[in-house]
Formats: C-alpha cells, structure tokens, sequence
C-alpha cells in the first residue's frame, strides 16, 4: 500500500527532516517538579521527614516586580529545580493584593511576616527545623532577596548560608 503517491522526493525528505526538527526542538530537558507548600506546618513535616531547610518565600505574587523577577530568572530554571528537590523545602508565604486566600494562609502569613521582620518583598529566609514533642522550633540561618546574576550565583549564595548553619 502506497501512502504517498506522485510526490517529489525532495518533497518528502523535507516534510520528514520538518517533523523530525519539530519534535527534537520541542524535547527539553526535564527538571523535577517543584512542590511549593502554602502551609507552614506542612513544609515543617517534610523539612523535619527529609532532613532539609525550608527556604520561605515571602512574596506577593500578583502585584511585586522583582518577586516576578526572581522567578523567572531563578526559580523557574531547570538549574534551580535540580538543586532545590535535592536540598531544601519550598514554602511560599504570598501577600497578594487582588487574589482570594483562605483566612487560615493569611493569617498564617502575617504571623511570619511579623516574627521574621518582612519589610519588602522579595525576601527569602532559610530556616532549620527540629521537632521537639509535638512541636516544630524553627531556628533561622539567613535571609537573602532578589539578586542578580541568574541561578549559579542564586545557589552558590544559599549554599554559603545553608552550609554556614549548619
């Protein structure tokens, strides 16, 4: 069964080489999906589970020019994906001005706000957690923000604080 008739040669191999490039050019390569908790005590389970540091997000998602920033230069990369499921617990405490949160978060996140002093966003602090009983300490390392360079200097900074806390 002949399923392309009377067409060129040059034509097919073409379409061919055509499809073949739209298929490699479309395969990238593949980070680890990131889980960003919105719930403290959450993050502090896995923290404590996993052995890691929590890195707290303070944001505010729909309104903040330089958080967008740090996303997307940073936190959006296959380079920080890679390194962040391998060494810390990602908690996002959004202040957002037009998006509806439940009164728990809100709550939840102005408590942090207040206890790690917030006054901008982005801001960024990396916390250890210990379990005692049935309570979670959290004991901070350092916070850190928006900084330019991309994500290699991004990492090699929470590194210098992770490993500085420990």
């Amino acid at each position: 069964m002949k399923i392309i008739q009377n067409v060129p040669m040059k034509v097919a191999v073409l379409s061919l080489f055509f499809v073949m490039f739209s298929f490699l050019s479309c395969a990238q390569e593949s980070s680890p999906a990131l889980t960003w908790y919105t719930d403290v005590a959450l993050a502090a389970e896995a923290a404590v589970a996993e052995e890691k540091p929590m890195l707290l997000f303070f944001t505010g998602s729909d309104w903040c020019g330089w958080c967008h920033r740090l996303q997307r230069e940073v936190f959006n990369t296959t380079t920080f994906s890679t390194w962040a499921a391998s060494n810390v617990i990602l908690v996002e405490l959004d202040f957002p001005r037009n998006k509806v949160q439940p009164q728990n978060i809100k709550d939840q996140n102005q408590m942090y706000q207040q206890q790690f002093q917030v006054r901008g966003y982005p801001t960024i602090w990396f916390v250890n957690v210990a379990k005692e009983g049935e309570k979670y300490n959290m004991s901070t390392l350092k916070s850190s923000g928006y900084m330019a360079g991309g994500p290699d200097v991004w990492i090699a900074n929470a590194k210098s604080i992770i490993e500085g806390g420990k």
